[in-house]
């Protein structure tokens, strides 16, 4: 009569969904992650029966993306491990204290 259930369906059983990490970063199945919950340590992010899920690389327990979900940012309670920017923060830490003897010095 009005033709209100006829439309296209839309089919989201295709499409995974996009996950950001704490900081807001976007994750991809392979990106490495430090688990903020169930005791999991370093992880992958892998696809699972059509789902996200991450494995540990200590354990090789697997947890859904879904038991992850930050309840306050509906984010995922992971940080996302980037190569290469581990050192970084020593290196700012190191040049402080130089500023500090220099206006000691005056």
């Amino acid at each position: 009569m009005f033709n209100f259930f006829k439309g296209k369906r839309k089919e989201k059983k295709d499409q995974l969904p996009s996950l950001s990490d704490l900081n807001n970063q976007p994750l991809q199945e392979g990106d490495l992650v430090l688990s903020l919950r169930y005791d999991l340590g370093k992880c992958r992010l892998i696809v699972q029966n059509e789902s996200y899920a991450y494995e540990s690389l200590d354990s090789g327990e697997t947890v859904s993306w879904v038991k992850m979900i930050d309840a306050a940012t509906e984010n995922q309670k992971v940080k996302k491990i980037i190569p290469g920017q581990e050192g970084e923060g020593e290196d700012k830490q190191e040049s402080k204290p130089e500023e500090n003897e220099m206006v000691k010095d005056q």
